[in-house]
C-alpha cells in the first residue's frame, strides 16, 4: 500500500514540500468550506459583507511589501546553489558567496520591521476612511475594534515573512510548508471556536493573533534561530547591493504586483460601495472558494521555485523545463477539476435547497451566470501564474508591461461596468480582460524563454 502511495504521488508530482503544501491548501479549502457554513449562521449577509471586505482591505498590505519576499526566495535560492551543507544549522563554500547572504538576511529584517509599521497605520487610515464612507448607520455592524486587531496582526505577519522567504531559499520549502499548515489548522480551529461563541466578526482578528505566534515561537526554540545567527555573523566585504541589484528587479515586480491588486480585490469594495454589503458578501464567498482553489493548485509550481532557480543558476534548462512542463501539467489538470467540483456542488446546494441556519446556503453565492464568468479567469490565471513564476526564476520581470495595461484596464472596467451594470457587467468584463491577458503571457512566455535560453 505505502509503495501504491509513493507511485501515485511520483506520478502526480507530490514530494515532501508539496505535500505539506498541499495538506496546508486541502485544510484551507476544506476548512474554509466549513467557515463558510459558519459564516453563513453567524453572520447576517450584511455583516458577512463587512467580513469578506476585511479580506480586500488588507490585501493594500501588496503597496508596501512590494513582492520583495519573493525576490527573497530566489536571490538566497541562487546564492545557495554554490554552498555545501554540513548539517541543519551550518555549511561550507565561498566566502562571497556566505557575505551576500549575510547581507540579505540584515536587509530584509530591517527593511520589513520598518514597512511592517508603515501598514499598520496605512491599514488603520483606509479601513476608518472606507467603512466610515460607504457603512450605514442601520447596519448596526460593530466592525472598528476587529478592524483594529486584523490591522496590527497584518503588520506583524509582514514584518516575519522575510524570514520564511530566507528559509525557503535556503531549501527548506518542506520545513516551511509544514509550519504554515500548523498555523492554517490552528487558525481554522481558533476562528471556528470563535464563531461558535458568537464572536462574529471579531472570530477571524483573534484567530489570526494566535495562530500569528506559532511562526515566532517555531522559529525560536528549532534549529531555525542557531542557522539564522550562523548567516547573520557571516557578513563580510561582499554585499547584496539593494539599489543595483534588487530593486532594478523589484520595481518591475512591485508595479506588476500593485497591478494585481486592482485585477483581484477591487471587486468586494466597489460592490459594497455600489450595490451593498450582500451583494458584496455574495462575491466574497464565491472569491473565497475560488481563491482556495487556485493558491491550491499553484501550490505544485510555487514549491518548485527554488529548484527552478537553482537549475537557472546552473544553466541546466533542459532540466528546467521537463520539470515545469510536467508541473504544468498536473496542476492545471488539478485546478479543471476542482472547479469542476465547486459548480457542481453549488447547483446541488441550490437544487435541493439545503438550509444552514434556516437560510438557503446557496443563495449566499454569486448567481450561475456571474459565478461561471469568475470561474474561467481562474483556470486562465492558474496558467499565467505559472508561465509568470517560471519567467521570474531568471532574476528578471518581464511581465511588467503586461501587467500594468492589465490592471489599468480592469480597474476601469470593474468600477465602470460594475456601476452602471452590476455584477454581471463586471465579471463579463473581468473574463475578457483575462482571456486577452493569457494570450498576451503566452506569447512573453514563447520568446523570453527561447532568447534567454538560445533556442
Amino acid at each position: 500500500m505505502i509503495d501504491l502511495i509513493k507511485s501515485i504521488s511520483n506520478k502526480i508530482g507530490i514530494d515532501g514540500a508539496i505535500a505539506y503544501t498541499v495538506i496546508a491548501r486541502v485544510i484551507q479549502a476544506g476548512g474554509g468550506i466549513v467557515t463558510l457554513l459558519f459564516v453563513a449562521q453567524c453572520l447576517t449577509k450584511v455583516e458577512q459583507g463587512y467580513y469578506y471586505t476585511f479580506g480586500s482591505i488588507l490585501a493594500i498590505q501588496v503597496f508596501f511589501e512590494l513582492g520583495l519576499s519573493n525576490i527573497i526566495t530566489q536571490f538566497v535560492a541562487h546564492e545557495t546553489a554554490s554552498l555545501v551543507w554540513n548539517d541543519k544549522s551550518s555549511f561550507t563554500g565561498p566566502i562571497e558567496s556566505s557575505s551576500r547572504l549575510a547581507s540579505l538576511l540584515r536587509f530584509s529584517i530591517k527593511w520589513f520591521c520598518f514597512i511592517g509599521v508603515l501598514l499598520v497605520f496605512g491599514l488603520l487610515i483606509a479601513g476608518y476612511l472606507f467603512f466610515n464612507k460607504y457603512g450605514t448607520n442601520d447596519d448596526l455592524v460593530d466592525w472598528q475594534i476587529p478592524w483594529v486587531i486584523l490591522s496590527i496582526t497584518t503588520s506583524l505577519s509582514l514584518m516575519v515573512s522575510p524570514i520564511l522567504a530566507f528559509l525557503e531559499g535556503l531549501g527548506r520549502v518542506k520545513e516551511v510548508a509544514k509550519i504554515r499548515m500548523t498555523q492554517q489548522m490552528a487558525q481554522l480551529t481558533f476562528v471556528l471556536i470563535f464563531f461558535s461563541l458568537g464572536l462574529k466578526l471579531f472570530s477571524s482578528p483573534l484567530a489570526a493573533t494566535l495562530s500569528f505566534s506559532i511562526i515566532p515561537l517555531w522559529i525560536l526554540i528549532s534549529e531555525k534561530r542557531k542557522l539564522l545567527i550562523f548567516i547573520w555573523n557571516k557578513l563580510d566585504k561582499w554585499h547584496v547591493n539593494y539599489r543595483i541589484e534588487i530593486f532594478p528587479f523589484q520595481w518591475k515586480i512591485a508595479l506588476s504586483w500593485i497591478s494585481g491588486y486592482f485585477i483581484f480585490q477591487l471587486f468586494n469594495p466597489v460592490l459594497f460601495a455600489t450595490e451593498g454589503p450582500v451583494v458584496a458578501g455574495q462575491m466574497g464567498m464565491t472569491l473565497a472558494i475560488l481563491n482556495a482553489i487556485l493558491m491550491f493548485t499553484l501550490s505544485w509550481v510555487s514549491t518548485k521555485v527554488p529548484v527552478f532557480s537553482g537549475f537557472i543558476a546552473k544553466k541546466e534548462y533542459t532540466q528546467l523545463d521537463s520539470l515545469f512542463n510536467r508541473t504544468l501539467v498536473q496542476s492545471t489538470a488539478l485546478n479543471v477539476l476542482a472547479l469542476a467540483v465547486f459548480f457542481i456542488l453549488i447547483f446541488i446546494l441550490r437544487y435541493f435547497e439545503i438550509k444552514i441556519g434556516g437560510k438557503k446556503f446557496g443563495d449566499r453565492f454569486l448567481p450561475y451566470l456571474p459565478m461561471l464568468f469568475m470561474m474561467i479567469p481562474i483556470l486562465l490565471n492558474h496558467v499565467i501564474a505559472a508561465w509568470a513564476t517560471y519567467l521570474r526564476c531568471h532574476k528578471k520581470e518581464p511581465m511588467l508591461v503586461q501587467s500594468l495595461v492589465i490592471g489599468i484596464l480592469c480597474t476601469f472596467s470593474t468600477i465602470f461596468l460594475g456601476k452602471h451594470f452590476g455584477v454581471i457587467g463586471m465579471t463579463s468584463g473581468y473574463m475578457m480582460l483575462t482571456f486577452i491577458g493569457f494570450v498576451w503571457t503566452y506569447f512573453i512566455f514563447k520568446n523570453k524563454k527561447r532568447q534567454w535560453h538560445n533556442e
